[in-house]
């Protein structure tokens, strides 16, 4: 099949390059509409039960992450003229397109008794000029004494003070964000020119509008450092800048494929999808130095240039389509999660690859038969003295100290196993910003002075027919005694709810007297509580905290980023029982037993760690459906139980080395290191196949003498495994200049995996093979003639037509 499949290829060369072009030029059309992605919350499935929950939060009391926060600490801001500065800062904030609202000491809005009405109003406490220092200092004191603010806009111990910008949700979730925090950027650069106070940015919008142009960059600079990178290699290796050119051409096919097939199944660029032209530059490399390695190896034996390219199609096309579709499933097996950026990555990635082998099987035999023959300058890596040394000194080791090679390999599984004991899952909700960045230090900053800035909600719920429970005495008693307890919590911000109201609008009934700050008696609730019956919500302030039948509230924190690990612990351990305890003083409390009430905790913060579960237990599950796909892929290619389980364990043992380092060294499981298993799984397996391949061809060529077998395997394949396997190290350590940890980390430990299986597969698979694999002729010799023998195609010394050996045959002759 693959003797026709070659000639069909040469023949048919120039329209098959014509479709290529066709395909390119469409794809490239889509490729130029390619976007950003600026939602970084789809971890979570949207079916699920807590999502949705959060979805009809939001519905009902507006967005919990929609907040840019701008803080700072200069004792001078409270002087007169940089006061008057901060007001009009506030101001442009407000100005800026995308802004909704800004909440800021100068811009404080209080509550007031407005005794003719019998109501309360809301009214801003500074006025839009402060014309003295000494009225400035007496509103600064009146701010002081609003105790629903306290801890929320200023710190009292250090004076440190912020204001809260809210996002339009339009904005928040679009490439406009990009644009929104450039220009509180260019605002606040001009506040700080002019009083000289430095300004501190965070918040998840605004966090998340940096992650995303960043990802633009890198997206740019990784796929420019892997081409000159692996174009360097090639460079080096058959020292022919025609093959570099090609090469580069054909990835570049690839790579505009890629952006194409985002647009086409309307994806966009994220933080995952941004690494896969690098990946494709890197893997198509490989396809490219197997291809030439061999097509250099039938041209200095037959020097015939045409028939050379003719055997490389014919004999390396099935090795390379499987190796490839070993990649491929590493990648498609991530369609198996419930996590929409994994489903995309994962198909993307999947379907170019696999597109990589008919680019690859097309365009470099075509560009090489319009190439001139190879010079002697270019076949001289066949004859590289070191590395051929090398591959012999391998050769020996393998037949002479099986013994020391084993008890190596125990050793360092061994403790290897006892580093994977070590590892954990944890990660941060602004994983990815490096420690040093000016974001992680800003974020710091709200961390010391305001507990943090990442959202956390608790929404109270009580289910009756009978309205305005929450205004209930007993049960704002409740409620109150719950916040207490969270208040006491150092990791987050006291909680901000209907109680608060309450209490501040009995300190606005009693003239703001701060000791007023506190919940009404039962005598004083039928009063105060009045003034609020009537009350017009024109600020929104009220159906931001509670629903219009007033017996479903919020409370809102703000939390520092503390890892998933003690957020889980903080929300399980610590706020759930306390909310159980709620429920059964609010339950109590209700005078009809079919009344009943329910405390749920969400927010971004909650939907984060069952996030980050999901993708730890989503990238296991793909792993196992990786192992299983690709050993079913074995089974097709060998059909031999043992030989199935000798290739995979150099495999496995290379990635629990590199488990056991990631635990020796900290390096916690997290969605960029649980993915590189998956990936360098398919990618390393391919080592095994075209070993084996080799050594089953040399197995029917040589009288099924193993050595002889072992020893031609390793001496012909040697080179093309370390070749590509320095081509992969070199194409994702490139990664490692990431600003990003997870990008960081992915880069470094996939290319530590793939250079440790290509130590294991040229050393390991061979001993294994010489100790447990004892052949039988008569099987190994129907298992060759069941397979089309045009896989096993890197014979060198003797041409044998498998094709003409038929089972059927040898039993129609016994006959």
């Amino acid at each position: 099949m693959w003797s026709r499949i070659a000639d069909s290829i040469i023949r048919f060369r120039l329209p098959l390059m014509g479709v290529i072009v066709v395909i390119t030029a469409v794809m490239g059309y889509y490729a130029s509409k390619v976007e950003m992605s600026y939602d970084f919350g789809r971890a979570v499935p949207p079916n699920d039960p807590d999502m949705i929950f959060l979805n009809r939060f939001r519905q009902q009391f507006g967005e919990d992450g929609n907040m840019v926060a701008v803080g700072l600490r200069d004792s001078s801001v409270y002087q007169l003229e940089k006061f008057r500065q901060f007001l009009h800062l506030s101001m442009k904030f407000r100005e800026i397109e995308g802004v909704n609202e800004v909440l800021s000491l100068p811009r404080m809005r209080i509550i007031l008794k407005d005794t003719a009405h019998q109501r309360f109003r809301i009214a801003p406490l500074f006025p839009d000029t402060v014309r003295s220092q000494s009225e400035l200092d007496s509103l600064l004191r009146a701010a002081s004494n609003q105790k629903f603010y306290a801890g929320q806009l200023v710190n009292s111990e250090n004076g440190a003070t912020m204001m809260l910008i809210s996002v339009d949700k339009e904005y928040a979730n679009s490439a406009k964000r990009v644009k929104l925090t450039q220009d509180i950027q260019s605002v606040g650069k001009e506040f700080t020119t002019l009083t000289g106070i430095e300004l501190r940015y965070a918040g998840l919008p605004f966090i998340r509008a940096v992650v995303a142009e960043q990802v633009r960059k890198e997206l740019s600079l990784f796929l420019y450092l892997s081409a000159i990178v692996t174009g360097l290699i090639m460079l080096i290796f058959f020292r022919s800048f025609r093959a570099v050119i090609f090469s580069m051409i054909m990835i570049g096919v690839l790579v505009i494929w890629t952006l194409g097939t985002l647009t086409l199944l309307g994806y966009k660029i994220t933080l995952l999808s941004g690494l896969i032209p690098p990946v494709i530059v890197t893997i198509g490399i490989t396809n490219a130095i197997y291809l030439l390695n061999k097509y250099h190896l039938e041209y200095a034996r037959q020097r015939d240039k045409m028939e050379a390219i003719r055997v490389v199609v014919q004999k390396m096309g099935l090795a390379t389509f499987l190796t490839n579709l070993t990649v491929a499933i590493g990648f498609l097996t991530l369609l198996s999660t419930d996590i929409l950026i994994l489903r995309e990555f994962g198909v993307v990635a999947g379907i170019n690859i696999l597109a990589l082998f008919f680019v690859s099987l097309v365009m470099i035999p075509g560009i090489l038969s319009w190439l001139p023959e190879p010079s002697p300058k270019h076949l001289k890596h066949l004859n590289f003295r070191i590395l051929g040394g090398f591959v012999s000194g391998v050769d020996l080791i393998v037949h002479r100290h099986r013994a020391v090679i084993y008890t190596i390999t125990f050793l360092i599984t061994f403790f290897a196993a006892l580093g994977m004991l070590r590892l954990h899952a944890v990660s941060f909700m602004v994983d990815d910003i490096p420690a040093d960045s000016q974001i992680k230090k800003d974020l710091t900053f709200f961390e010391a002075n305001f507990s943090g800035i990442m959202p956390l909600e608790i929404v109270v719920d009580i289910s009756s027919k009978r309205k305005r429970q929450l205004l209930e005495v007993k049960n704002l008693e409740a409620i109150n005694r719950f916040e207490q307890s969270l208040d006491s919590i150092t990791i987050t911000s006291r909680p901000i709810s209907v109680v608060s109201l309450v209490k501040a609008a009995k300190q606005a009934f009693y003239n703001n007297n701060p000791d007023r700050y506190e919940l009404p008696s039962k005598t004083e609730s039928g009063f105060i509580l009045r003034y609020m019956k009537g009350q017009a919500d024109n600020s929104g302030l009220v159906k931001s905290f509670v629903d219009s039948t007033f017996n479903k509230m919020r409370i809102s924190m703000q939390m520092a980023d503390v890892g998933s690990r003690r957020m889980d612990s903080l929300i399980n351990n610590v706020i759930q029982p306390k909310a159980d305890e709620l429920v059964a003083a609010i339950k109590g409390n209700l005078k009809s037993e079919k009344d009943s009430v329910t405390v749920t905790v969400t927010g971004t913060s909650r939907i984060f760690i069952k996030g980050n579960k999901f993708l730890i237990n989503n990238l296991t599950e793909s792993l196992v459906l990786a192992f299983i796909l690709i050993t079913l892929s074995m089974a097709f290619l060998f059909a031999n139980a043992r030989m199935i389980l000798i290739s995979l364990i150099p495999n496995l043992i290379a990635m629990m080395i590199t488990a056991g380092l990631m635990g020796y060294l900290g390096i916690p499981l997290k969605a960029s290191t649980a993915l590189i298993f998956s990936i360098t799984f398919g990618i390393s397996v391919d080592n095994s196949i075209r070993f084996l391949a080799k050594y089953r061809q040399e197995l029917l060529s040589g009288g099924f003498f193993v050595p002889r077998a072992v020893s031609e395997s390793i001496l012909e394949t040697g080179k093309s495994i370390i070749y590509t396997s320095v081509a992969l190290f070199a194409g994702f350590i490139i990664f490692a200049f990431s600003d990003f940890g997870g990008t960081i980390a992915l880069g470094i430990l996939t290319s530590t995996t793939l250079l440790i299986s290509m130590f294991t597969n040229l050393i390991l698979l061979p001993a294994l093979i010489m100790t447990f694999d004892k052949p039988n002729r008569e099987s190994q010799k129907r298992l060759i003639d069941d397979f089309d023998s045009s896989f096993y195609g890197e014979e060198e010394d003797e041409e044998i037509d498998l094709n003409k050996i038929r089972i059927h045959d040898r039993m129609g002759a016994a006959e």
